[in-house]
């Protein structure tokens, strides 16, 4: 037997129109597969979110693969050289929406799993933990699932997620940590006149420039172990005053920061509002911040599991894969939490763009690694158990 075939796995995941939240038939698509080979699988719906986890094998040791079968939307289709949603082969390149961000990982890891077990289960248990809500709020993804889990009394010891954390090469990066996100929401309050009566007004816009400068301008740290330093970007300013001769009652902005594990989500809150109270001294001006984390910073230290991954990384590609905390949040933010996490997937140089795609060689590659992992981890973790 050959085992699943990964790459017509993936044309039938990208052939899934699964935009957050809808699942489009995804999650069928992989639970027929799944339990083709063996798995037990269990769907975890919350609210409008449709989850996966199956599970073949018992006890420990317990390997998990994580990740999401839903997708950001294809924007524009007609700027696509074929339509997002038909998998198509275009000379070494599979393309289509969801190919590197990342159902063709997804897929990999079926076809990985599937070549492992036709000797027999493992000496353990093998999990896959897909969910629906990664590209969106993921409220009603990873996070609840985690909880089910607990609440089910189930164990995970090691979990890989399946990112795109290769910037050009399979081989290129592994992602052992991954910086923490605040969102910030703050409004100055003013006092509404005529342009022409500054005196009896007080305009919030100087006000809040002059706060977003003040933090902006303001490095927060020097880096931390394996990160680089946190970075506030403001990404809004809003006033909504469709009139030229009034002084407005209030003025808006977002920002987000970007945190590495100097702080935690509490400790940046609370220096934004010491901060921000300074400044509403020196300028006379009332505010409001409404904060909401989105993530904390982690840093995965067990280094047996990093090393085991690397080392057969380097095994298939020839590289030894850079140890990397760069990029934006993923569900491992979810997952540190219950067992040390890692991300190794596709090349991720066009997710979330227009045309994405991969190499087709890339997912068998992918998959022997994958498949190299497992044989590995219950080698050397089997003997420990």
């Amino acid at each position: 037997m050959s085992g699943i075939d990964p790459v017509a796995l993936s044309k039938d995941l990208i052939a899934a129109p699964s935009v957050t939240p809808a699942d489009a038939g995804a999650l069928d698509t992989l639970e027929s597969a799944l339990r083709g080979i063996g798995f037990s699988c269990q769907r975890m719906p919350f609210e409008e979110v449709d989850n996966l986890f199956a599970k073949i094998g018992d006890g420990a040791p317990h390997f998990c693969f994580a990740g999401h079968t839903d997708v950001v939307p294809p924007g524009d289709e007609n700027e696509w050289s074929s339509p997002p949603f038909t998998p198509t082969l275009d000379g070494e390149y599979l393309r289509g929406r969801g190919a590197a961000d990342m159902k063709c990982a997804i897929a990999a890891f079926v076809g990985a799993v599937s070549k492992f077990i036709q000797a027999g289960k493992p000496g353990g248990s093998i999990s896959i933990l897909i969910t629906g809500d990664e590209e969106g709020p993921a409220i009603n993804g990873t996070r609840k699932m985690l909880e089910q889990l607990q609440r089910d009394q189930v164990e995970i010891d090691h979990c890989l997620v399946g990112e795109p954390s290769n910037p050009k090469e399979i081989g290129d990066m592994i992602k052992v940590g991954r910086r923490g996100s605040i969102n910030c929401w703050l409004t100055v309050t003013g006092q509404q006149g005529h342009v022409a009566y500054p005196d009896r007004a007080k305009n919030p816009i100087p006000a809040l420039l002059r706060k977003l400068l003040a933090l902006s301008e303001t490095p927060l740290d020097d880096g931390y172990q394996n990160f680089q330093p946190s970075s506030l970007q403001i990404t809004d300013i809003h006033v909504g005053n469709r009139a030229h001769n009034i002084i407005p009652q209030e003025a808006e902005a977002r920002f987000n920061i970007r945190f590495n594990p100097t702080w935690t989500g509490e400790t940046i809150d609370a220096w934004l509002r010491k901060r921000l109270d300074m400044i509403a001294v020196e300028v006379g001006a009332q505010y409001a911040l409404r904060t909401i984390v989105s993530g904390e910073a982690f840093l995965t230290t067990d280094k047996q599991f990093i090393d085991l991954l690397a080392d057969c990384i380097e095994e298939k590609t020839g590289r030894r894969p850079e140890l990397s905390t760069s990029g934006g949040t993923s569900d491992a933010r979810f997952i540190k939490d219950m067992a040390p996490v890692a991300e190794f997937g596709m090349v991720g140089a066009t997710m979330h763009k227009i045309d994405e795609q991969v190499r087709v060689s890339d997912i068998g590659l992918l998959s022997e690694i994958y498949e190299g992992i497992l044989a590995r981890y219950f080698i050397q973790y089997g003997q420990n158990s």
